[in-house]
């Protein structure tokens, strides 16, 4: 009797254990299957809404009254207002207009509706140029961004700090077709710059150890900066050549470039006498930490200033050497856009001249 009493506690005394584990099960099961159920419907309304869009556009394209395609919107959104309730006013109409025109290939729509939903396109229909626009598009199907994050991406103007918005138009294409088709990175889609460091807080006057400090300090938001796809390996990594010991200030590796990248933090201008020992610590890395199916090892060299023509002559990137300059302070908008411009314009006309020159040749 006694025995069965205990038995008996010992199934009570289980029982909540085991309800509980139940419950977790289950929240688990339905939680899963809302999302699931969350985003197909969010697929279904965005695709509705690029149909309706597309047809209303169709429509407008045909008719060539002057005047036509605004007649049309009030008159349509009075109706399906009545029918279908205030999704479709004609605020949203036009948006719905502009979605299509913007995004024409429905094939296109189809495989990011997967990732994005309709908020991530409204932020993305304003953006006025097709390849930015194609650029934030497939960053945010890739690394998952939230609305919250493309916007905070598109004010810090990340697509015109990418090497990507530098290139000719035809070129820069190719690239953003193989990160479409093929999910395939390069490095001119990852790096950028400059890079806005201003949450690192440093005062006017620091030390590269504070400056390496204050990134340790604030690795997180360092990587955020850096871009999705980076993790932290080493810090101050020590490599012995010729009984000699040499320190790279940090040591990162990309996911998606499959590559070990390694940083080095300088607090003045570029200097030439970096490339050499940027290539030194890039030759080791390839000769004793490369892994088989990894990419060779590539640099970034943060400087707080660079010129132009002393990195083109280098040609640093034969040497898988990229240079960027780092902000303390973050510049307002205009400032930035028009550091951005400069830059963008002169890379263009560099491609230019280089094509001139390779076809003359």
């Amino acid at each position: 009797m006694k025995k069965q009493k205990k038995q008996q506690q010992q199934k009570d005394d289980e029982t909540p254990i085991a309800k509980t584990a139940l419950i977790k099960d289950l929240r688990k099961i339905i939680e899963k299957a809302q999302q699931a159920i969350a985003s197909t419907v969010n697929a279904g309304l965005t695709l509705l809404y690029w149909h309706v869009g597309n047809r209303i556009r169709m429509e407008i394209l045909q008719e060539e009254r002057a005047g036509y395609g605004k007649e049309i919107v009030v008159t349509l959104s009075r109706q399906l207002v009545i029918d279908y309730g205030n999704g479709f006013t004609d605020k949203n109409l036009r948006r719905m207009i502009q979605f299509s025109e913007v995004f024409p290939d429905e094939q296109i729509v189809v495989s990011l509706i997967r990732q994005l939903s309709w908020s991530h396109f409204v932020a993305l229909i304003p953006l006025k140029k097709d390849l930015q626009r194609d650029f934030y598009a497939e960053m945010c199907r890739i690394e998952h961004w939230n609305v919250r994050t493309l916007r905070s991406k598109i004010d810090s103007m990340l697509y015109e700090r990418t090497a990507l918005s530098k290139k000719p138009e035809l070129l820069a294409r190719a690239e953003l077709d193989k990160l479409r088709h093929e999910d395939q990175f390069t490095p001119d889609l990852v790096f950028r710059d400059p890079y806005v460091l201003e949450f690192l807080n440093l005062n006017d006057h620091y030390l590269e150890k504070d400056f390496e400090d204050a990134i340790m300090r604030e690795l997180e938001q360092f990587l955020l900066e850096l871009g999705g796809g980076f993790s932290f390996l080493a810090r101050q990594k020590r490599i012995t050549i010729d009984e000699e010991d040499f320190h790279i200030d940090l040591l990162f590796f990309h996911r998606d470039l499959k590559r070990i990248v390694a940083i080095e933090l300088k607090l003045g201008d570029f200097k030439a006498e970096y490339k050499g020992q940027m290539e030194l610590y890039l030759r080791w890395l390839d000769k004793y930490e490369r892994r088989q199916g990894e990419g060779s090892p590539i640099g970034l060299i943060l400087c707080a200033g660079k010129k132009s023509e002393r990195i083109e002559l280098l040609e640093l990137g034969r040497s898988g050497i990229h240079v960027a300059e780092y902000l303390t302070e973050l510049p307002s908008k205009k400032v930035l856009q028009e550091k951005l411009h400069k830059a963008i314009e002169h890379a263009r006309k560099k491609f230019e001249i280089d094509s001139i020159e390779e076809t003359e040749n």
